[in-house]
């Protein structure tokens, strides 16, 4: 029986996964930030749980090394905790700025270099590194995110040369919008006085919980990718994007170029 540790399990998408991978017959290395959250896997007998915060070093160690006391081998992690972060440049809060990251691109950063080395003496496993369309294209009011997202893109495929020797495979993986909490969750700036900013927020907020809505199929299709990939790792570093809205926004930027995309993001998102 494989195992698999996935991070920012206790809700939304890491607990879909979670559950996707225990009903498939793995042993699933479940953490969170807080342990108390641990109940939603209660009577759930090759789920195990851990509380791991991976914006912080000292609990990263602590994790890992009940983990491995626990279990002699990992065959797979899932690099999934996240967090958004919608505003302004103009309006942006420093907390809010280091937070995401710290958690979305640090962090990702810190659970790899802990297990490296597990990997690398039981010469084999894995990386599947969430990322996001953000990753690929840019969209209004996503400096942040898309930041944290383009810098996990290209964290990973560093890293992927430095691993080939010692038989670890490591990917990402791209989608839009799924119908989790994951957009009622994400931190915006303050309401503004500038009439401009508002108009914007609120029509990027529409558009975002309409594409939430409408991809109810979404998170099946991303549950059956994982778990694709996972049992057949790839050897070479590879990007890969489910669902319709990353498939066409990925390739629209492809064929259209920066010039024309960005044309196109300011006629039919931002109306201008």
């Amino acid at each position: 029986m494989k195992t698999i540790l996935i991070t920012g399990a206790s809700g939304g998408l890491g607990k879909e996964i979670a559950i996707h991978f225990s009903n498939s017959g793995w042993n699933v290395i479940a953490t969170m930030i807080c342990i108390k959250e641990a109940t939603v896997f209660e009577n759930i007998s090759n789920i195990k749980c851990y509380e791991l915060n991976v914006a912080s070093q000292e609990s990263i160690q602590k994790a890992k090394a009940q983990i491995l006391s626990d279990f002699q081998s990992i065959d797979v992690i899932i690099n999934n905790a996240g967090v958004g972060y919608r505003s302004f440049v103009e309006l942006s809060e420093d907390d809010k700025i280091d937070g995401i990251v710290k958690v979305n691109y640090l962090g990702v950063v810190k659970v790899c270099r802990a297990f490296i080395p597990h990997f690398r003496e039981q010469n084999k496993g894995q990386f599947i590194n969430i990322s996001s369309i953000a990753g690929l294209v840019n969209l209004p009011l996503g400096s942040f995110y898309h930041s944290t997202k383009k810098a996990l893109e290209s964290f990973s495929e560093c890293m992927a040369y430095e691993l080939l020797d010692f038989n670890i495979s490591v990917c990402t993986v791209q989608f839009g919008n799924a119908p989790t909490n994951f957009q009622k969750n994400i931190s915006k700036c303050e309401n503004s006085t500038i009439e401009s900013y508002n108009t914007m927020m609120n029509s990027i907020d529409g558009i975002m919980n309409r594409k939430t809505t409408e991809n109810h199929e979404l998170t099946q299709a991303i549950l059956d990718k994982l778990l694709k990939i996972s049992e057949n790792p790839s050897k070479k570093f590879r990007r890969y994007s489910i669902g319709f809205d990353a498939h066409l926004m990925k390739y629209l930027r492809k064929i259209l170029g920066y010039r024309i995309f960005s044309r196109v993001i300011r006629r039919y998102v931002l109306s201008k």
